[in-house]
């Protein structure tokens, strides 16, 4: 069986943890490994490496790369040139897929989901996968309690070892979804199984405009595709869905309130990742890298990073969302990045920002370089702190090691490789009239920016 993960989401609902540049999907909330990697762990229960396909955006391929790396380095990556909602990076996949394997059954996943996976799982994708041969399948999670952030599904006769659907229906109110729990709906999982003879014909019946753009080149076809969700698109209309049920432990994290209740277990019902001391405190979510002490404060979210700090109620953090809309509108680049950027290459943090002039660690990993580049507005001033580096400059090539520096003038082409087998740190002081990241003419460069 093959499987689809879908890692092109941008996270903005939990910021500060999460950026555009660096989503929630990417980062190790728990453990060592993010959820995309353990999203391909779950994938690699039922699927061989060559029969797991990722789809993604310009932003993130590089981040797919390495952390696919390690685990799962048979696997595809297809790039979208923009996002458009799910329905289009399906269709996408599915039709690699189905391009490259013929017509096929195929578990689609999104890549930022805290799913257990174990032998209640692995039966309910069986299940699945022999309902597939006539519908298309959601999964559907038995609810544990009522909750405002999920769409339901109300399931109708039974079908082998799950149901037809009777209706998808959105995210309710409060009173709605304690309705919906004691009639037995299930939580819209966002996880599918189809066939793709099956989902192909009902594009075409349901959807015609997205398969009319797909007859066209991979870039025209995104520019023209419409912007629409798979369930809005196809779920909600066909006749021809079916529903198997999950009873096992799963979440979204969709909001810190989700996260605090998949990390909750303190003495003093907290969740905690780092340093915390509370008096006459509980129920708290706290994420910070320095020490965190709370008087009297309960039911709180409170993420903290180096360049931001939310603070607010649990049950307030839904509309995380806004603040990050309000940076956009206002051009704050924090909205996208944090103050370590991660590039094909390696790191860069930002230590210092000032008027004309940027201080940054940057580090590069082994056998890595940065492109040939110039810059005409910034001169930049590179200190070696660990391993060796390989500078060109101009039509020089040097080698700095531990304490060694170099001055690199604007206007001046120039290159940094790590030749060594350790990874490499410099400190790079910009100055100049202007230091923006776009201020950059690449004249030659290994990831074909």
């Amino acid at each position: 069986m093959k499987t689809l993960i879908l890692a092109g989401g941008i996270g903005t609902r939990l910021f500060p943890l999460s950026r555009e540049l660096f989503p929630k999907q990417f980062i190790p909330l728990f453990s060592d490994e993010s959820l995309f990697q353990k999203t391909i762990r779950r994938a690699l229960l039922h699927s061989p490496p060559e029969e797991i396909y990722i789809v993604t955006n310009r932003k993130h391929k590089f981040l797919v790369r390495d952390q696919v790396s390690e685990l799962c380095p048979g696997c595809t990556t297809l790039i979208e040139p923009e996002g458009k909602n799910t329905l289009p990076a399906i269709y996408y996949g599915m039709t690699e897929i189905a391009g490259e394997h013929g017509p096929s059954a195929v578990a689609i996943y999104p890549s930022d989901h805290l799913v257990e996976a174990g032998e209640s799982y692995l039966r309910a994708i069986d299940a699945a996968r022999r309902l597939a041969e006539r519908y298309l399948v959601a999964f559907g999670v038995r609810p544990t309690h009522p909750h405002t952030g999920y769409g339901y599904v109300k399931p109708a006769r039974a079908e082998g070892e799950g149901f037809l659907v009777e209706r998808f229906v959105e995210k309710p109110d409060y009173a709605t979804a304690e309705r919906y729990v004691a009639e037995g709906y299930l939580w819209n999982s966002g996880m599918f199984l189809f066939h793709s003879d099956i989902f192909f014909g009902e594009c075409e019946a349901l959807a015609p405009d997205l398969v009319s753009a797909f007859s066209h080149p991979i870039e025209r076809a995104f520019a023209e595709v419409p912007n629409i969700s798979v369930d809005y698109g196809i779920m909600e209309k066909t006749t021809k869905a079916a529903i198997v049920p999950l009873d096992l432990s799963w979440s979204d994290l969709g909001s810190f309130d989700a996260l605090y209740q998949a990390m909750k277990g303190g003495p003093d019902g907290s969740a905690v990742r780092g340093e915390h001391i509370g008096l006459a405190s509980e129920g708290n979510l706290i994420i910070s890298d320095r020490l965190v002490a709370t008087i009297g404060v309960s039911d709180m979210a409170i993420v903290d990073t180096k360049d931001a700090l939310l603070i607010c109620p649990r049950s307030e953090s839904q509309n995380v969302g806004r603040i990050v809309k309000e940076m956009k509108a206002a051009g704050d680049e924090r909205a996208e990045v944090h103050t370590t950027v991660y590039r094909p290459w390696g790191t860069y943090t930002l230590l210092e920002n000032g008027n004309r002039y940027k201080i940054k660690r940057i580090s590069v990993p082994p056998g890595k370089r940065l492109s040939l580049q110039m810059h005409h507005h910034r001169s930049e001033h590179w200190v070696v702190v660990k391993g060796t580096a390989r500078v060109t400059k101009g039509g020089e090539e040097f080698l700095l090691r531990n304490g060694e520096s170099i001055f690199v003038p604007a206007g001046i082409t120039h290159r940094l490789e790590n030749p060594g087998i350790i990874p490499l740190e410099i400190i790079e002081v910009q100055i100049g009239e202007y230091i923006g990241e776009d201020d950059i003419v690449r004249f030659d460069d290994d990831f074909d920016r």
